[in-house]
């Protein structure tokens, strides 16, 4: 959920182990994985008879990959992966980056928007499974469930622009509620047959895969019991891995009981179909009796609600990330209420609520989202893998460990991949487009990026800095500002961008008393906030470097203020106001920032490949923030200047000049 930028995060506190934070973490980490008992057996199972075989395999195959996917990889190897404290496949990315290995970016934007992309059917499949429980009850047997999950989807985003912050005090009750359903609605069915504890035996999976006719396909609808573990991962940040540890081993026994109690019910239905016990019959809610039926759906309903803001949540916080690595335009992000790293970003809001509803109007009922569901998180967990390799090297993790490791997992997704390949034409294919347009824009945005920067003119500040002393110094020129701040992308404090010099000197000389270059350093740590003050000209040049972590938000304006504060209480600079009726009052001279920002200018030859991402990237930029209000500044302190940004001059015109004959 990125942060509020109001101060340093200090992971420890989520190292302590407390009834709180465990109850927040069955809140905040649980909601897509403790709902996939809504629909998971209901898929295995499809609309052919019941039969013993495929219940035992298909639960032996859901406790396997919980086991081996969830427990080992997730809740055991990759939360060990934590970027002070912060995890998902963006952070994971900033740790393996000094590899040095460039396409390992590739792998994280790959990652991460499948991960945004398959997210889209999570809202849609979690509340759909959930009030379709509504037709189990014989007075609403034909009731039209999509108008009231859309109903429901629309009141759960909008919400999001106020914030959760009264929401979130909920989540860890209703959750533990709900899993404390799951655990005692299995267990009522499990004493009725102990023997669907055999599906604990491996052999039933490997048996399941190699003799039913579907064989490894079957791995496709068992897939879905552990698609959130992702989201897991990405939510390390807000609770803290041993709150994750702790609260995963009672999680993951109200998951096995229900699961295996759904079984216990289908093997006593064998031969028959679910289709023959009513419409939108479900595993999940037969096992309910029928005087606790109603409020087994308000609680599911609910439980699916905190799942689907789980999801917004986390998106938030990719994308957001994603705009501080420089992979996502930038866009605006609001802060709706003072909880620690809760954010809220307009625009990708209303975006998801269209992906949602259009999901819910496509596909309308919950078995065929669960037919599309799936392809593109498995991409995502192949990502981790590939990343998680890296990080084990860098952490010399024993050689024969990581290979082991590795291969196992990438054999058991590449198997899963597999699977759920068959789900591409059945709708898969929405996702994989929806993950493929994400992907092409962060890439475009990154390379675009880098261009810019390859043909940016730097020059050395030393040759320009007793020009700029003597301009701050002519009174022949009336004075543009007291302090006149610059916004510099340049690394190296001895140089600056040939615009800024041009538009100090040429454009329109700016006489100031102070002249600030203010360059923000986006490190790889999560929330880190420092700034570093060069005095390159006393009294005349200032030079400040903040270093901010990958989810602080960028509000200069404020920072600047802070730092500003600091130097005049140590004295190392006097911002008073050098207009004499003014300094003998102690007033403090005015702030103007100035921004120049980039068009692509016609004169230019470019290769023709980054022509066409320029192109593109120019074409977005008009829907994005500006820079100022991307750095968070106050437009009455702005001025925005436009500066054509010539990447390469074209060749001299063969122009000559002819005389005039008389």
């Amino acid at each position: 959920m990125g942060t509020n930028g109001n101060g340093h995060h200090d992971p420890h506190h989520l190292n302590k182990i407390t009834l709180g934070g465990l109850i927040v973490t069955l809140g905040i980490i649980y909601g897509d994985i403790g709902t996939s008992p809504l629909y998971v057996l209901k898929e295995i199972v499809g609309d052919g008879p019941i039969n013993a075989d495929l219940v035992l395999g298909g639960i032996s195959a859901i406790f396997w990959t919980l086991t081996l996917q969830t427990t080992i990889k997730y809740v055991i190897l990759t939360l060990r992966a934590d970027n002070k404290g912060e995890g998902g496949i963006f952070s994971l990315y900033t740790l393996v980056k000094r590899c040095k290995h460039k396409w390992l970016l590739v792998v994280a934007i790959i990652g991460g928007s499948a991960l945004l992309a398959d997210g889209i059917i999570t809202p849609p499949i979690s509340v759909a499974s959930a009030v379709e429980g509504l037709e189990m009850v014989p007075s609403f047997a034909k009731i039209n469930t999509v108008p009231i999950v859309i109903g429901i989807l629309f009141m759960l985003f909008l919400i999001q622009q106020i914030g959760t912050k009264w929401v979130g005090r909920a989540f860890g009750p209703i959750m533990f509620l709900w899993f404390l359903m799951l655990g005692v609605l299995g267990l009522n069915q499990l004493v009725t047959n102990f023997s669907v504890l055999e599906a604990l035996n491996p052999y039933y999976t490997y048996k399941v895969l190699t003799e039913h006719p579907h064989g490894i396909l079957i791995l496709g609808a068992v897939f879905l019991c552990t698609t959130g573990a992702e989201a897991l991962y990405s939510d390390l940040g807000h609770c803290g891995k041993k709150n994750i540890r702790l609260t995963w081993i009672f999680v993951k026994t109200m998951l096995v009981l229900n699961y295996f109690g759904q079984g216990a019910w289908l093997i006593a239905h064998q031969g028959e179909k679910l289709s023959d016990l009513g419409s939108g019959a479900n595993p999940f809610f037969l096992i309910m009796p029928q005087s606790f039926l109603i409020a087994g759906i308000v609680i599911a309903t609910s439980a699916a609600v905190i799942a689907s803001q789980a999801l917004i949540s986390g998106s938030f916080t990719l994308i957001n990330e994603a705009m501080r690595l420089n992979l996502w335009p930038k866009v605006r992000v609001k802060y709706p209420s003072e909880l620690r790293g809760q954010l809220y970003i307009p625009s990708l809001n209303w975006l998801l609520l269209a992906g949602c509803i259009g999901v819910t109007l496509y596909f309308k009922r919950s078995s065929n989202m669960g037919a599309a569901y799936g392809l593109a998180i498995v991409l995502c967990m192949l990502m981790t893998t590939v990343l998680l390799n890296f990080y084990m090297h860098l952490k010399r993790y024993n050689v024969i460990l990581i290979y082991v490791v590795i291969t196992t997992y990438v054999i058991i997704e590449l198997a899963f991949l597999y699977a759920n390949l068959s789900k591409f034409l059945n709708g898969g294919w929405i996702t994989l487009l929806i993950a493929s347009i994400l992907i092409m824009i962060m890439s475009i945005w990154y390379l675009a990026k880098k261009i810019g920067h390859r043909y940016t003119d730097m020059v050395k500040l030393s040759d320009y800095q007793q020009f700029i002393i003597d301009l701050s110094r002519d009174e022949s020129i009336s004075k543009y500002a007291t302090h006149l701040v610059y916004m510099t992308s340049a690394n190296n404090p001895d140089e600056i961008e040939q615009k800024i010099i041009h538009s100090i000197l040429q454009r329109r000389p700016k006489r100031a008393d102070i002249y600030w270059f203010v360059h923000v350093d986006v490190v790889d740590e999560p929330y880190r906030m420092e700034y570093k003050v060069n005095h390159i000209a006393e009294d005349d040049i200032i030079r400040v470097d903040f270093k901010l972590g990958f989810r602080v938000a960028p509000r200069i304006n404020l920072m600047f203020r802070k730092v500003v504060e600091d130097l005049v209480a140590n004295k190392e600079v006097d911002i008073r106001s050098r207009y004499d009726s003014l300094n003998k009052n102690n007033i403090s001279g005015d702030f103007k920032f100035v921004v120049v920002e980039k068009y692509l200018s016609y004169d230019n030859e470019l290769p023709i490949w980054e022509k066409l991402i320029l192109s593109v990237y120019y074409f977005m930029k008009p829907y994005t923030l500006s820079e100022a209000k991307a750095f968070g500044l106050d437009s009455s302190s702005v001025k925005v200047e436009k500066f054509p940004m010539i990447f390469k001059a074209p060749k001299l015109m063969n122009l000559k000049r002819i005389s005039e004959k008389r």
